[in-house]
């Protein structure tokens, strides 16, 4: 099991102390300081089955003044993604072909 972690935010320390509360160590990406690869955030999306579009936090500060209100190919938004990792939605966890955002804490569950 993999999480895509940022230490900083509270639903994602949740979906942490979730899984580890069922017995499972994961491997954790602190993705804010090792950004995933475009390729890598493709594998996410098809996984999550979204858009890399639909992994874009919206509310955050460079998407309002870079991206807001542009049109973006697949390509170009995980590229953009891979450059700017604050606008990737987060936690992400993924266990083996499935994942989830851990958005409430509590979807992990269905990969426990």
């Amino acid at each position: 099991m993999t999480i895509y972690h940022n230490p900083r935010c509270r639903k994602s320390r949740e979906t942490l102390a979730l899984i580890r509360e069922a017995g499972i160590e994961p491997t954790i990406i602190e993705y804010l300081k090792t950004p995933p690869a475009p390729k890598e955030l493709n594998n996410l999306s098809q996984l999550l089955s979204l858009s890399p579009e639909q992994l874009v936090r919206k509310n955050e500060k460079v998407f309002k003044e870079s991206f807001k209100g542009k049109i973006l190919t697949r390509q170009e938004w995980l590229e953009t993604l891979s450059a700017n990792p604050v606008l990737i939605e987060r936690p992400i966890v993924v266990n083996n072909d499935k994942a989830v955002i851990g958005r409430p804490p509590e979807n992990v569950k269905v990969l426990l």
